[in-house]
């Protein structure tokens, strides 16, 4: 297999129990897998002893870069702050909870230009109702809204750097992860779905469904799509051809 480069992030706020596990399991993995990497963590001014727990970590492994919020600015500027950090060409972000199994991008040391890779949750049983409900709406509104027809915008995801620095990025809420797959799409990149575990929390609570970033999220509806409709009008004569 021809090895490529990567950027791993991690996205930590209060992720104290599973920080570093997560952190040394991606560098054994992309030992395996990488010619060149880095991992990232973003820690969103946690305030459980993970800003000292990730400060230690990129002391004892060079490969390891810490992106330190000294306040908490939320999901979507945790993720354009490790977009905005990255240097190879294999981009990959998921949180720093462990919920994510990092052995699941094994299989995909390699990926072809033009293309990239949507994991989706097998199951969420362990959702609230309401996180549920709110998941659904999300769907709905990507599909109805935007054309989106992807299982799972939010969960995590692989990309080729080049890709992404054409998105542009405007959104700094959680909707900056619709605002990818749109913009990717618009552009003719090819998406793979592939189904991902979702393993259970063993440290610390959720922060997806907190009433912050939803109510942020809702305020940026409105600017997403006008957000789309610019960059699909900007991008009309240089759009990619699907593969």
């Amino acid at each position: 297999m021809q090895k490529q480069t990567w950027s791993v992030g991690f996205l930590c706020y209060n992720e104290a129990g599973t920080i570093k596990e997560v952190v040394e399991k991606a560098l054994r993995n992309l030992e395996q897998i990488a010619l060149d990497y880095e991992v990232i963590v973003v820690d969103d001014g946690s305030k459980d002893g993970s800003t000292e727990i990730v400060k230690e970590l990129a002391g004892l492994y060079p490969k390891m870069k810490p992106v330190i919020h000294e306040k908490n600015k939320g999901i979507g500027m945790s993720i354009n702050s490790f977009y905005n950090n990255v240097r190879f060409e294999n981009v990959f972000l998921t949180a720093g909870d462990g919920q994510f199994d990092v052995d699941e991008i094994l299989p995909f040391g390699y990926i072809a230009p033009n293309n990239f890779v949507s994991f989706y949750r097998k199951e969420n049983t362990v959702y609230s109702i309401f996180r549920n409900w709110l998941s659904w709406i999300n769907k709905k509104m990507n599909e109805h809204l935007l054309g989106i027809n992807i299982r799972d915008v939010n969960w995590s995801k692989i990309i080729k750097r080049d890709d992404l620095m054409q998105l542009d990025l405007q959104l700094k809420s959680s909707l900056v992860e619709t605002e990818i797959c749109s913009k990717l799409l618009y552009l003719g990149v090819r998406v793979h779905e592939v189904e991902s575990s979702y393993l259970p929390r063993t440290y610390g609570e959720s922060k997806g469904s907190n009433w912050s970033t939803v109510r942020k999220a809702i305020s940026d509806i409105a600017v997403l799509v006008k957000v789309m409709r610019q960059f699909r009008k900007k991008n009309i004569k240089g759009r990619l051809s699907p593969t």
